[in-house]
């Protein structure tokens, strides 16, 4: 009987620990196709970002163009003096001069259409969301913008209890109001990336403050899709521990800044590029 006894226990050790290791084995492939999609996600926004700043270079460049044309056509106009004078191949170079200058100011006027709509378009969304979002304290959510990117910050008092990944019934309030500002811009595609503090973070199931940052991320996503149908192809999740913080992590009051869950809108450059292209084609045949 005692040896009947000794079997079992054995065998039950032995299915436990083969069911710990299989859900270690799904943590780490989640973890990794989580990576896999954060990578992907900062490439992406370095990306925009590094056009952004292409565009402005291009935009700077073509108003030197046109500062120097302005100065040749003047130049030309001051040594020639009185147009009845001029020779036919004179008249022809000024004629080609201010054909260019018009087209450069078609195509700058074009360019600065272009960043001030997708100005507006910022300002219209960041607008909608104080909007939604306008009864809540500061220090529970802020809005804002740089770089032309949007940022809304949610505190993780107001998410999630302290070393838990479940969204609270209070921020399931929020995140709806945030859901109806998206849904009505189904342009738009966001990141929702999950910040800690440098706390060490322990538990059974969680191995650090890398899988609770990405779990926090990846509960805020389901909800957002579940509770208020927001496709899940806009959206990604990202984790990025403590490695972003806000403020030192010295003082309690500074770790809980750092605790948040962090939505980035990523902008449509594409679009924005796309447009200016148009323009540019437009001015270049009216210019002809």
């Amino acid at each position: 009987m005692n040896k009947l006894m000794i079997i079992g226990a054995s065998m039950a050790i032995l299915l436990s620990s083969c069911v710990s290791q299989k859900k270690f084995a799904d943590l780490e492939s989640k973890q990794k196709k989580t990576n896999d999609l954060l990578n992907s996600a900062t490439v992406k926004l370095n990306s925009c970002l590094e056009e952004k700043a292409s565009g402005s270079s291009e935009l700077q460049v073509l108003r030197d163009q046109v500062g120097n044309l302005k100065n040749t056509n003047a130049a030309l106009l001051n040594n020639v003096g009185n147009l009845a004078t001029l020779s036919t191949k004179e008249a022809e170079n000024l004629e080609r001069s201010l054909e260019s200058i018009k087209e450069k100011d078609l195509q700058i006027k074009t360019m600065n259409d272009a960043i001030n709509k997708k100005d507006s378009v910022t300002l219209a969304l960041v607008t909608s969301l104080k909007g939604a979002l306008g009864n809540l304290a500061d220090e529970d959510i802020q809005i804002n913008v740089e770089k032309g990117v949007v940022y809304v910050s949610i505190s993780d008092k107001l998410l999630f209890s302290s070393g838990s990944y479940n969204v609270s019934s209070k921020a399931r309030a929020v995140l709806g109001k945030v859901a109806k500002v998206v849904n009505d811009k189904p342009d738009i595609e966001f990141l929702v990336e999950g910040h800690t503090d440098n706390v060490p973070y322990k538990s059974k199931v969680l191995l650090d403050n890398w899988d609770l940052s990405v779990k926090r991320a990846t509960s805020v996503v389901r909800v957002l899709q579940k509770d208020f149908n927001v496709d899940p192809k806009r959206m990604t999740a990202a984790g990025r521990s403590h490695y972003i913080p806000v403020s030192d992590n010295t003082t309690a009051a500074n770790r809980s800044t750092n605790r948040r869950t962090r939505i980035v809108v990523l902008p449509k450059l594409d679009q924005f590029y796309s447009m200016i292209e148009d323009g540019m084609k437009k001015a270049s045949q009216g210019g002809q």
